[in-house]
């Protein structure tokens, strides 16, 4: 005899309906797992890749120190390498591997690049975030976040044919006062290639990235400070200068310490407008110590790397493996920006409900 139940659609679609929260609620927890396990590969991912590239700087550094790795002819020492005030690795019948000319000459070219950056892009910011309307301001980020977008090869090309021209004409303009010699004859103070040049290509390039992280944490300071400062009989200026941007310090000093790394790790422009490819050799000048010119051509860590790579050098020679261990100079001074910005965010950081 069939069971009265089969035959019964009140009571199938009773278990119909029973059944189907269950099936939503497996599909629900197969869909988070799922989603769960590629969040968590992908963390994984980007973890090895970070450990994978610093492992590989760490081990060719090593092996440019003769520590690791088959036996190279002249390994350098690393008292020379941090110490020493000449680098000339592919020039002479002695190669020297001072670090100091390649790191004072990036750090030459970020220190331009952050007097220009870093005050602008505050300027800008607190323009932004305290003064503009806000149809100007929906104007003006667009603008300034295509600057960020534009490949640093034309800002190298940039500085060439328009910021090294401007400041051998401004460099002329200063002379002639004090000479009688024609204006066209003037000999300029900065050369074709000069790492002032590229600085200021380098700060216009970081311009972005400062003004617009400055904004968001000035923005984020709550309105009640504002109003209670304009209470208490305080100006606009004041507001801005005195309560709003020491408020959002911490995120102000953030975005400063990323564009210096940012300039810091910069290839391309300094490689053309600081004349990093035709500098084959750099090191000490009188008494055997550097001399700040930032009129004159340098060559940054990056643009030697760069130099090494089109083929100046040997593969698997000392010249090779310096390339890394200037690398993981590099991938060190980033480093320690990165910690540093950090500390700063959890030191100085306000927190308001």
């Amino acid at each position: 005899m069939p069971d009265a139940g089969a035959t019964d659609p009140s009571l199938s679609c009773a278990a119909l309906l029973d059944r189907a929260p269950q099936r939503g609620a497996v599909i629900m927890r197969l869909r988070d797992s799922t989603l769960t396990g590629l969040l968590f590969a992908s963390g994984l991912f980007t973890i090895g890749i970070t450990i994978a590239i610093v492992g590989v700087l760490a081990y060719e550094t090593l092996h440019f120190f003769g520590v690791v790795g088959h036996r190279l002819d002249e390994p350098a020492t690393f008292v020379e390498f941090i110490t020493g005030l000449e680098w000339t690795p592919l020039l002479g019948a002695q190669q020297v591997f001072g670090v100091w000319p390649l790191l004072t000459g990036t750090m030459m070219v970020a220190l331009i690049a952050a007097m220009v950056a870093l005050p602008i892009g505050l300027i800008v910011a607190v323009f932004l975030s305290e003064y503009a309307h806000p149809k100007v301001r929906a104007a003006l980020k667009p603008i300034l976040e295509l600057l960020a977008g534009i490949p640093t090869v034309v800002y190298g090309f940039f500085a060439l044919t328009v910021i090294t021209p401007a400041l051998q004409w401004i460099s002329k303009a200063v002379q002639v006062p004090f000479t009688q010699t024609p204006f066209e004859q003037i000999e300029p103070a900065f050369g074709y290639f000069n790492s002032t040049s590229a600085g200021i290509a380098v700060g216009i390039m970081c311009l972005p990235m400062v003004s617009s992280l400055s904004e968001d944490a000035l923005r984020a300071v709550p309105r009640s400070l504002r109003d209670g400062a304009f209470a208490m009989g305080g100006t606009r200026f004041d507001v801005s200068v005195r309560v709003v941007v020491p408020a959002a310090l911490s995120g102000i000093i953030a975005s400063f310490l990323l564009a210096i790394a940012r300039a810091v790790g910069e290839t391309m422009i300094v490689a053309l407008a600081a004349g990093g490819l035709a500098q084959m050799a750099f090191g000490p000048t009188d008494a055997g110590e550097w001399v700040f010119r930032p009129h004159e051509g340098s060559q940054t860590m990056t643009a030697y790397m760069v130099q090494i790579f089109l083929g100046d050098a040997e593969f698997g020679s000392v010249e090779y493996y310096s390339s890394y261990a200037i690398g993981f100079t590099l991938f060190l001074m980033t480093l320690v920006l990165t910690l540093v910005g950090n500390w700063v965010l959890k030191r100085y950081r306000e927190a308001y409900e």
